[in-house]
């Protein structure tokens, strides 16, 4: 049975020169990939973004303003997505700056045609590797979260009912199983009702 052919990935070409953004395109379409909407600068990235579902972002420039770097933090926080930059200026904080924005590739030495493919196959295996270890870190950063509130209501508990920690835990387990709710939604709605009734302080 043949393998299924490849999805074309879409891309977003941002470039603010047309005769340099045909180059940028053709080399997009030679290596199998569809450019759905070219913009000539990030002012609108995010919402354009939101709109056209690109499957990648490709930014062609002499170097990345202030502006460029912050719609690219934006988009890389309410829509992420692989982010490739062909810029001229190799300067060490300017790169910095951009990864720090969201870019998966920042290219110097310009678009060559033959490692296009390559280069954008990488970018999105390194975009895929940092979204789930940022999703893992959200993760572990929620659990600590969850385990504070319920450390919190276990505390309160214990003061208003004069119980050992065990006992406060099984309360707050018990509350939560009888009302079929999270324990940290119960640990939440504790601790607000203890503080309205100043059993916090």
């Amino acid at each position: 049975m043949p393998a299924p052919p490849e999805k074309e990935l879409t891309v977003m070409l941002v470039d603010n020169e047309p005769a340099r953004a045909a180059i940028v395109e053709q080399a997009m379409i030679d290596s199998g990939y569809r450019v759905i909407r070219r913009l000539e600068n990030a002012k609108n990235l995010t919402e354009a973004v939101t709109e056209f579902q690109p499957d990648m972002v490709i930014i062609d420039i002499e170097s990345p303003d202030r502006d460029m770097l912050e719609n690219m933090s934006r988009l890389t926080k309410d829509n992420p997505r692989p982010i490739v930059m062909f810029a001229e200026e190799d300067d060490s904080r300017h790169v910095e700056a951009a990864i720090r924005a969201g870019v998966s590739a920042y290219v110097v030495d310009g678009v060559n045609s033959g490692s296009v493919k390559a280069l954008l196959q990488v970018a999105i295996a390194r975009f895929r590797e940092f979204q789930a270890l940022r999703s893992e870190l959200e993760s572990v950063k929620s659990q600590l979260e969850d385990r504070k509130l319920i450390d919190k209501a276990k505390g309160l508990i214990m003061k208003h009912q004069k119980c050992d920690e065990p006992a406060a835990y099984q309360a707050l387990r018990k509350l939560a199983m009888d009302r079929s709710q999270r324990m940290t939604d119960v640990a939440r709605n504790i601790i607000s009702v203890m503080e309205l009734m100043g059993g916090s302080k």
